[in-house]
């Protein structure tokens, strides 16, 4: 493709992502504010669900048909539940990457210009069939020469290379959504729920990492280092040398993929201790290392068996992780906020959890959270003096019910979640579910309980430090306070206490002088009135009227400025 053509192409995809979002603002506007102020707002309540699955819809459709970054939005769009419907969350859920692969010898181009050698140089054999085809990239199997087999000491790999001309779909897609998000700045309905053009930046960020190999092979030496001493957890090696901001080259770590219970069992592994161990692995990622696998879906999630020797004791086998393009950092601010947001739960604290939600950036400044803390103590009244097993044993109907409810209430408010307590969520979502499909009676309140108690435990000490702290001031206060008393009383009998009162003076004197204006200006208006409807029976006294209506209208411009 010349570049005019690809320009050409790149200018068609911005128009067309900008005229579907368009066509849908226009259709939120007349739903959502022009019928309600014409009286016809029920007509907007009793379509809104229908409207909103067929917008997800559309979207969907879209997004195949266009590829690329579109793909990822829906994901992300998908996940968003803090400030979208259900019925769009839920469409979008399933969307995929349903892309089709990228001829060999455009994949084979873009690869030897990144590694600088022929392919056949660089690998001894590449298979042209992809392993995997997705919106960004594509992955083939791979063998290193001997050589490199022998420094490296496996020579199996698979080699990630990024879909020719990716970038500049990118910068297309951002560019597009950029432009959409400007409107929904505009628009109130949207401004005061969520913050669009920070949510657009938010993803731009996650999106331009996960195209960049090398911070994901960065990420991956990270994660790895973290579980070194951890029997549970593998990854796979980096090729540093086969490695560019868009090829990436890793040892073959396929192996049983966790989510394939058949095949779990007929090597001999039970379902329901993958799914505890994995729960504790995650757990452990967001608790004690702060850096956490965002995207851990079946097929970034291996099952690595381990062969037994007759002599040796431990695991026979061991979860593997790939794919860390998209990850979560804990920072210590978010790890504080987590930590206040459950001594508040712990408490039954509502407006306790209403503050903390808002230090760490969930709630806009916007909400009105007297209806989000009635809800909280509702849900503590009912739910807040149970402990993990005893929540495990509650009808799930009722559950249910409270969230409906809930849900309902949040969505109503603008609430945000920051970037990283996004990702984050989205990792124990997808823990949760992966769990709930390995073991059926897998409880994620019994997972998080020991990570729970362990942080209250730490917890416990600073509280006791906090307390004796201001304890310590409020002694201090307490002490020096009747002297205070005993020097300001002593003033007053010497007649040495003064109150500058000067400022409050004058706020009183702009205050009358604005008020002898406006009954200038009325007296104004009634002479010039009178004198009006008089002039033609009474010439004389209607033009005498209006003349003196002069006087109060000179003094209501210009009287008392300064």
């Amino acid at each position: 493709m010349t570049d005019a053509a690809g320009q050409g192409a790149h200018r068609a995809r911005y128009r067309r992502i900008l005229g579907f979002a368009a066509r849908q603002l226009t259709q939120l506007w007349w739903f959502e504010l022009f019928l309600p102020r014409i009286g016809l707002s029920r007509i907007a309540e009793r379509t809104r669900a229908d409207r909103m699955r067929r917008l997800a819809q559309r979207f969907h459709i879209l997004a195949v048909d266009l590829g690329g970054l579109m793909i990822k939005v829906g994901q992300f769009l998908s996940s968003r539940m803090d400030v979208l419907p259900p019925e769009i969350t839920e469409e979008l859920a399933g969307l995929q990457d349903e892309v089709p692969a990228v001829p060999f010898v455009e994949i084979r181009t873009l690869a030897e210009a990144e590694l600088g050698v022929p392919l056949e140089r660089a690998f001894a054999w590449v298979d042209e069939q992809p392993l995997a085809a997705a919106s960004l990239g594509q992955v083939h199997r791979a063998h290193l020469s001997e050589l490199d087999a022998a420094d490296t000491g496996f020579q199996h790999v698979v080699v990630k290379v990024q879909r020719p001309g990716i970038e500049e779909i990118v910068a297309t897609d951002l560019a597009a959504l950029r432009r959409v998000a400007g409107w929904l700045r505009r628009i109130r309905l949207v401004s005061n729920r969520v913050d669009a053009p920070a949510l657009v930046e938010e993803f731009a960020q996650t999106s331009l990492e996960e195209i960049d190999y090398l911070h994901e092979a960065a990420n991956a030496e990270r994660f790895a280092e973290n579980f070194a001493d951890d029997p549970r957890i593998d990854t796979p090696e980096i090729i540093w040398e086969r490695v560019t901001r868009r090829v990436l080259t890793l040892s073959d770590v396929t192996a049983i993929k966790i989510n394939d219970t058949a095949a779990l069992r007929a090597a001999g592994i039970d379902p329901s201790e993958v799914a505890s161990v994995f729960a504790e692995v995650m757990f452990d990622q967001v608790f004690t290392h702060s850096f956490v696998h965002a995207d851990p879906h079946p097929g970034n999630i291996f099952v690595t068996p381990i062969p037994k020797r007759a002599d040796a004791a431990g695991p026979t086998w061991r979860l593997t992780f790939i794919d860390f393009g998209m990850m979560a950092e804990v920072p210590d601010n978010l790890r504080d906020g987590l930590r206040t947001l459950l001594i508040a739960v712990a408490g039954r604290d509502s407006k306790g959890l209403v503050a903390a939600a808002q230090a760490i950036g969930v709630l806009l400044p916007s909400a009105d959270t007297a209806e989000l803390e009635r809800a909280l103590t509702a849900l503590f009244a009912r739910f807040g003096g149970m402990g993990f097993a005893e929540l495990s044993k509650v009808d799930p109907r009722e559950f249910r019910d409270f969230a409906n409810e809930f849900g309902d209430m949040v969505r109503s408010l603008p609430v945000q979640l920051p970037e990283n307590m996004l990702l984050l969520f989205r990792s124990v979502a997808l823990t949760s579910g992966m769990c709930s499909g390995l073991d059926p009676a897998f409880n994620v309140w019994d997972a998080a309980e020991p990570y729970a108690a362990r942080l209250l435990r730490d917890e416990a000490g600073n509280i006791v430090q906090e307390f004796a702290r201001r304890a310590l001031t409020t002694a201090d206060v307490t002490w020096r306070l009747p002297q205070r008393i005993d020097n300001v009383i002593t003033r007053i009998d010497d007649g040495t206490v003064t109150f500058d009162t000067s400022r409050l003076e004058r706020r009183l004197d702009s205050l009358m002088r604005i008020g002898r204006r406006a009954v200038a200006a009325v007296l104004f208006a009634g002479l010039l009135v009178g004198g009006a409807l008089l002039l033609a029976p009474l010439p004389a006294l209607g033009t005498a009227l209006m003349v003196v209506s002069a006087v109060p209208l000179l003094y209501a411009a210009f009287a008392g400025r300064r």
